[in-house]
């Protein structure tokens, strides 16, 4: 089993950097360059024009990655990975309409947020009615630290499809400085990696390590200064793919420990709104989602990136050793 997750993430972080080489070019010369908004950072309009739409190069590389899995698991197993990759690919889709509108329409918000929200409502209840029908499905919310279970039954449906929704747009959230996203995601895989192996579950551990090899694959462009960006097809896509590993670990919520940078930044728009709000336009940081804060605070991107990723890896040793 070591050997095949090695080839995965080998085929996963090899294919994603050669189809970074190979179309990064194709990008720049078709000018497919994400435009940067006024209301970010000052300095990050030298990033203008950079290419976008890079998370196509690693939802390709992972999906290439995992015709290795009909080499080494079963026929069921195989049909649940190819389910679960699938309703991330969908997660991803959604991005791609999304990004295709910015670049190619010229709306510089893409979509609206609620064809965004019920996009990803449709395509989350329609990967867990399948999932359920295809392998059945644990209704059962385990709280971290506390040892306490949650038998919600129908509920869980309902938590399912908003826990996605939040999860997907925090991960698109993170996706603001060179690196962030892809980075924390890679530190995120590795936790459920480890979990899913520890649990027997191969189907979680070959799609995390192959999601990781993409992600490291990605980072030799995306890595400070980038020469590509993921855009929303790529940030929905990985957090498809997170939310997707935390059901098949059985274990939705640890995914709030683990991934805690997406919902801390999340949080920071959701707190910075609502105080401009109520305190009658006064901010309660520089700027949001947080990591502007600190950029604005003085801190290099990649000392944010750093740190985001040692919060990660911190976060997933104490969630393995006091869950």
């Amino acid at each position: 089993m070591t050997l095949y997750l090695i080839s995965v993430l080998a085929v996963s972080a090899v294919c994603t950097a050669v189809l970074g080489k190979i179309f990064i070019p194709v990008l720049m010369s078709k000018k497919i360059g994400q435009p940067v908004k006024e209301i970010g950072p000052r300095w990050h309009k030298c990033k203008d024009g950079t290419p976008t739409m890079g998370g196509l190069f690693f939802i390709a590389g992972t999906a290439l990655s995992l015709v290795i899995s009909f080499f080494f698991l079963g026929k069921e197993e195989i049909l649940k990975l190819w389910i679960c990759y699938g309703f991330t690919f969908l997660s991803g889709m959604v991005g791609i309409i999304d990004d295709s509108k910015k670049l190619f329409e010229h709306k510089n918000d893409g979509i609206r947020a609620y064809q965004k929200v019920l996009l990803q409502a449709v395509i989350a209840s329609l990967f867990l009615l399948v999932f359920e029908k295809s392998f059945g499905l644990c209704k059962t919310l385990y709280i971290p630290f506390f040892g306490a279970e949650l038998q919600i039954g129908f509920w869980f449906y309902i938590f399912f499809v908003a826990f996605f929704i939040f999860t997907s747009n925090s991960v698109n959230l993170t996706d603001g400085i060179d690196g962030l996203a892809s980075s924390v995601t890679a530190a995120v895989c590795v936790f459920f990696t480890v979990k899913a192996l520890l649990q027997g579950q191969r189907v979680g551990a070959v799609l995390a390590i192959s999601v990781f090899g993409g992600c490291i694959g990605f980072l030799v462009y995306n890595a400070h200064p980038a020469r590509v960006f993921m855009g929303d097809t790529g940030s929905l896509f990985l957090g498809g793919a997170v939310v997707t590993l935390s059901l098949l670990t059985e274990d939705p919520l640890i995914l709030v420990i683990v991934g805690i940078v997406y919902f801390i930044e999340a949080f920071s728009v959701i707190l910075q709104v609502g105080y401009f709000k109520i305190s009658h336009g006064k901010r309660l940081f520089k700027m949001s989602p947080l990591h502007h804060h600190f950029e604005l605070c003085g801190w290099s991107e990649g000392k944010i990136v750093l740190v985001a990723v040692s919060v990660t890896v911190i976060m997933s040793v104490i969630s393995y050793f006091f869950e």
